[in-house]
């Protein structure tokens, strides 16, 4: 990686090695984008394991289709993000799941899967106490945890992408939670 190398540029060239058959770019690739492919599949397919079928196909699928990727129409991200979304709504629209099963007539009596109107107000409050509690942090505890817990980076990933002992990692993030636990319970 050269120094003017952009995180976008180190995907594109890892879709390039694995569209040349090489092992450790695919390694290397799904341990940069796993995390967020499987969040796109998630957003999508909201039960856990469906959703970690489906990011298994699609880094099947981008093994297969590596040597498809044009850098001119769409950056790496973007085209690995474009798979796993893609793949969510087949199996999405392939599973029957219990409501479209069920006929019209019952259709009165299955529960509505969306919150109610103040369930989705509770929520609303609490992400923005929680979001107000979050910019209380020093940058760095905010970005850790960030990092860690909505995009589902591992403690030693994190450790490694910002250079420091693990032990310091972990205790950063520990430290920035029980201020947001002191913060939330004010």
């Amino acid at each position: 990686m050269t120094p003017t190398a952009t995180a976008a540029d180190v995907l594109a060239s890892k879709i390039a090695a694995v569209a040349a058959g090489d092992r450790a770019a695919f390694e290397h690739l799904y341990r940069a984008t796993s995390s967020k492919l499987f969040g796109v599949c998630l957003r999508v397919i909201p039960d856990r394991d469906e959703a970690e079928d489906v990011l298994q196909e699609v880094y099947a699928t981008v093994w297969r289709k590596a040597g498809q990727f044009d850098a001119a129409r769409a950056s790496a991200i973007t085209w690995l993000a474009m798979i796993a979304r893609n793949k969510a709504i087949d199996r999405l629209r392939s599973s029957p799941g219990p409501a479209r099963m069920a006929p019209i007539e019952f259709a009165e009596e299955l529960p509505d899967p969306g919150a109610s109107p103040m369930k989705a107000a509770e929520a609303s409050t609490d992400r923005e106490r929680l979001e107000m509690c979050m910019d209380q942090l020093e940058e760095r505890r905010r970005s850790l945890i960030r990092t860690a817990f909505f995009d589902g980076a591992t403690y030693e990933e994190l450790a490694t992408r910002i250079g420091s002992p693990l032990g310091s990692v972990k205790s950063w993030i520990r430290r920035g939670l029980m201020q947001l636990r002191a913060c939330l319970e004010q």
